[in-house]
């Protein structure tokens, strides 16, 4: 699975942690909207990153090994059920 990217993970997981905190003492501090979503902005990247690397993973991993089975068709169908979370 994601054994390969697991420490750059939990890296990017610290940092995104650090951001979300940095922003709850900007809202308490009264900091200027726009800096806020600035931020707000960064997390919603940075946590798309996470997603993407999580997302190759599961598709090279767990898909791949299931495209050599009988279970083809229902793989498909979790593969497209995770896009459509993942994309919401």
């Amino acid at each position: 699975m994601y054994q390969d990217s697991k420490e750059d993970l939990l890296r990017r997981l610290r940092k995104i942690e650090g951001q979300v905190k940095g922003i709850q003492k900007m809202i308490e501090n009264d900091a200027y909207c726009v800096d806020v979503l600035v931020q707000v902005a960064a997390v919603r990247s940075a946590i798309n990153s996470v997603g993407k690397i999580l997302l190759k993973s599961y598709t090279t991993s767990c898909v791949k090994g299931a495209m050599c089975t009988e279970k083809q068709d229902d793989m498909i169908d979790e593969l497209v059920e995770t896009f459509i979370k993942f994309m919401k």
